[in-house]
């Protein structure tokens, strides 16, 4: 069964004769009725009412004609995929942070859905380590983690940079001036632990320095953690920029630290094998919207759509 056979009786029985369906195909009606009769002879049956003057679909003709429509609208929708690279439609699951669904990913979902209206977004929003493990596991397409956990397996791209800073309710700790980090450290320490891509890297970075919390409390879930430092329950290390509606409302302070926190740089990581072409735009989507200095941004309008 070839779609030229299909297509002659498809366009026998929407257009009402074979001499119309020759016209709508470019050929001639002798090669309609041929590709007719080859249908009829490879399922031994007549598809056509040959009694009748009209071209007259049998019961049969009517089965074979709702699987020709069914086949050849699959067939135009293949073309469409395959012959245009703008065109796709599939399903991507995409791995983010707490911060990142906090901050840009409305925006990043919004610049996929105007370049690829067809893709089904399925965003994941979970602990850095827990991303990477579903990554390694094909149980998602791509991730955006702190680069604390590039993985030599994983192929992965620069997106962005959070700039962090220690921060406590005021009054927690007294206004001095400039504090040392050991100094800061006989405080409560509210961190993020080894599961979290910013903990790591801040965990790590303080062993460096030989520093060691007297009193650290792990909190896994960036909003907890925010909102536990605003009790006063501790100080400890947030993204600087977007909480400055927080600072200004006396809310929570900033603290000046010695030495300063490093920037955490964040990575798009996805699996070697997995690669494509709609992969490697969304990085590119990404990195043109990657913004972690706002909370709850809105989803990019048409006019903010970078070229991917």
């Amino acid at each position: 069964m070839t779609f030229k056979q299909l297509e002659a009786l498809y366009w026998i029985a929407q257009l009402g004769g074979f001499a119309q369906a020759a016209n709508q195909l470019h050929t001639s009606q002798s090669a309609v009725s041929k590709r007719v009769r080859e249908l009829e002879l490879l399922f031994d049956t007549e598809l056509f009412d040959r009694s009748q003057r009209s071209a007259r679909l049998t019961e049969k003709g009517e089965e074979m004609f709702v699987l020709a429509k069914k086949l050849l609208a699959q067939r135009d929708a293949a073309v469409e995929q395959f012959g245009k690279p703008e065109v796709i439609e599939r399903r991507i699951r995409i791995g983010v942070t707490e911060l990142t669904a906090m901050t840009w990913l409305p925006r990043l979902v919004g610049l996929i859905q105007q370049h690829y209206p067809k893709v089904i977004i399925a965003p994941d929003v979970d602990d850095s380590l827990q991303l990477r493990g579903k990554l390694l596991a094909d149980e998602l397409d791509l991730v955006i983690v702190p680069d604390t956990l590039a993985d030599s397996r994983v192929p992965s791209k620069p997106i962005g940079e959070v700039e962090s800073a220690w921060m406590c309710k005021p009054g927690v700790v007294p206004d001095t001036g400039t504090i040392r980090l050991h100094e800061l450290a006989r405080h409560r320490m509210l961190v993020q632990g080894s599961s979290s891509g910013t903990g790591r890297a801040y965990d790590s970075w303080m062993r460096e320095l030989g520093v060691q919390p007297s009193n650290a409390i792990v909190v896994s879930n960036l909003v907890a953690l925010t909102g536990l430092t605003v009790s006063g329950l501790g100080v400890s290390y947030l993204p600087r920029q977007c909480l400055e509606p927080l600072v200004q409302a006396g809310m929570l302070s900033v603290l000046d630290v010695t030495p300063a926190l490093p920037v955490v740089r964040y990575i798009a990581m996805h699996k070697g094998e997995h690669r494509s072409a709609l992969s490697s735009s969304i990085i590119m989507l990404a990195q043109a919207c990657c913004d972690f200095t706002r909370m709850f941004q809105a989803q990019a309008q048409p006019e903010d759509a970078p070229v991917a």
